[in-house]
């Protein structure tokens, strides 16, 4: 835990102690706010975890009264590089501005961009079952020049620019192509090192050999290796921390369209859905992302 962060649960546990010592009972709050699902934009166009959608439940989260921690449950496999980054940043913000500790907790799974988030936690735990990890970039696509030739279409590209369309899809692929699209992802994931490395520090045992080639560990494994701190399930760990504190999930306003529904789609909606994803799919493809 940073000294700041410590020096903040200090102070917001002096004011607890100082309000319940003027006869105010108002216990301890413990808010907590949940990390699920893609992190960036979604095939279907629709946001998935970005700091926009995730700002009005991280502001709620920090300016609890009472607030002795902010436990962040993050359940993600990765997804936009920069998206990482921008909720990772906000997180420590609002930590450092308000002096309060943000303790992670891992479940199903907590990869790639779902860890980059999680390392801006004073503290990460995950559960025996937990997947952890997953350290690198990966980019993937489909190569469907020799489909077109054999059906007897032809492809017609313009650009301006020589390299607007690396790796399209329906191009032949040249090795210029791969080489820049492999250096990008080593700049990356050596961003991606550098970060892990500034919040887990001496807590890294393992080699990096190991601990950056992309894997994933089981929970305990992860804490052997220094990926999180313990073994633990948020209720359990947050209980034994702060036994008098009062657990409150905070979440974001629905919007107007989404209560009076009931958060149900029609049968329209999810057809555009279909589409939209079979859409983005040929779109994103070579798209560089933490997964």
């Amino acid at each position: 835990m940073s000294a700041g962060a410590t020096a903040g649960g200090r102070k917001n546990r002096t004011r607890s102690r100082i309000r319940r010592a003027l006869g105010r009972s108002r216990p301890a709050q413990v808010a907590v706010v949940r990390l699920d699902g893609h992190i960036g934009s979604t095939q279907t166009g629709r946001p998935g975890l970005t700091t926009d959608t995730l700002e009005p439940v991280l502001r709620r989260a920090f300016d609890t009264e009472d607030l002795e921690a902010v436990v962040v449950v993050i359940n993600s496999p990765g997804g936009s590089p920069a998206q990482s980054e921008y909720i990772a940043e906000r997180i420590r913000q609002l930590s450092s501005e308000k002096g309060v500790a943000v303790l992670a907790f891992c479940e199903d799974v907590v990869a790639s961009g779902g860890y980059w988030i999680a390392c801006a936690a004073d503290e990460i735990y995950a559960a025996h079952t937990s997947l952890v990890g997953s350290i690198g970039v990966v980019s993937s696509g489909f190569g469907l020049a020799d489909v077109l030739d054999r059906f007897g279409v032809e492809r017609r590209l313009y650009t301006a620019g020589e390299n607007k369309a690396r790796l399209d899809t329906f191009s032949p692929l040249r090795t210029e192509d791969v080489a820049w699209i492999e250096s990008l992802q080593e700049e990356l994931h050596q961003q991606f090192i550098r970060w892990v490395r500034q919040r887990r520090g001496k807590k890294l045992t393992a080699s990096d050999a190991e601990l950056f080639n992309g894997d994933v560990w089981v929970g305990a494994t992860a804490a052997d290796i220094g990926l999180v701190d313990g073994v633990g399930v948020m209720r359990s760990v947050v209980a034994e921390r702060y036994p008098d504190a009062e657990v409150r999930v905070v979440e974001a306003p629905k919007p107007l369209l989404a209560r009076l529904t009931g958060g149900q789609l029609s049968l329209g909606a999810m057809t555009e859905d279909v589409v939209a994803g079979t859409i983005g799919a040929v779109r994103q493809t070579g798209a560089l992302r933490f997964h």
